[in-house]
This record gives structure tokens, C-alpha cells and sequence, in this order.
């Protein structure tokens, strides 16, 4: 039987290295953009990030295992199906994917009681979409890196 991503991501050994790639893929994916709705992803970034020191990454450590939670059913597929590229797999069923990963991050701006932080994350809530589904194929790749 395959193994899930929590299996693959969450132990010890190997969630440490998961959360350090989804930072870098994060700076990457912002490095990557340019405009106006550059600028609100960039200061809202810089605002979660200067927040307190820790906090962005204990964050993306907490949201990791419900983001392979939402990942399970597309990773199931796409190694039934004997895909090759899980981040090709993952950009042809984008809007179903972001809506996915943003549902988890939707739950944490609801529970948190951060004003600060909630303010940033709903200046750029409405385009997060469409920055999600540009990040998969890269998403898809750094967790197929574990696989």
C-alpha cells in the first residue's frame, strides 16, 4: 500500500524539512510576482512574518498536517493512476486544489484572535486563489520530493 502524505511528511525526521520548503517555496512564489497585488502579498507577508519571531513558522509547522489532509484524496489519485508529475496532476484540477488548501488557511484566519494577522490574510484572501493554483506545479514537486 502507498503511503499517505501524513506518513510521508509528518514524521520527526521529515517535517522539519517540509516546513523549511514551504517557506522557501512561499519567498520563491513571491519573488516571482510583480504589480499591485504583488505589493498587498509582500506586505501582508511582512506582516505575519515580523509578527513575532517563530510565529510564521510555527504556523506553517500547524497547518501542515491539515494541508496534507487536503492533499490525501489528489495524492491517492494521482499515484492510482500512475501519474509521473504530482504538480502537473495537481495545476489541471487548480480550482479544486486551492479551494482545498484555502480552506485550511479560511479556518485559521476564523479561529485566530491575531487582529493583526487576519487583517493581512483578508487584504489578499480574494486572489489567493489564482496565487495558489499558479504555486502548484511547485507545490507538487517539493512533495513529491518525499514520495
Amino acid at each position: 500500500m502507498a503511503a499517505t502524505l501524513q506518513e510521508m511528511l509528518l514524521t520527526p525526521d521529515v517535517k522539519p524539512q517540509v516546513v523549511a520548503d514551504c517557506q522557501a517555496l512561499v519567498q520563491q512564489e513571491l519573488s516571482s510576482k510583480s504589480g499591485l497585488s504583488a505589493t498587498a502579498l509582500k506586505v501582508a507577508y511582512k506582516a505575519v512574518t515580523a509578527f513575532a519571531p517563530g510565529y510564521y513558522q510555527e504556523t506553517v509547522g500547524v497547518m501542515l498536517p491539515d494541508m496534507a489532509y487536503q492533499l490525501e484524496p489528489f495524492w491517492a489519485d494521482f499515484t492510482a493512476s500512475g501519474g509521473s508529475e504530482f504538480g502537473d496532476y495537481l495545476a489541471k484540477r487548480s480550482g479544486e486544489v486551492a479551494e482545498a488548501l484555502l480552506a485550511v488557511t479560511d479556518d485559521m484566519a476564523g479561529a485566530s484572535e491575531r487582529a493583526t494577522i487576519v487583517k493581512a490574510y483578508k487584504a489578499v484572501r480574494g486572489g489567493a486563489g489564482k496565487n495558489i493554483e499558479a504555486a502548484l506545479p511547485n507545490l507538487g514537486a517539493m512533495v513529491q520530493k518525499y514520495a
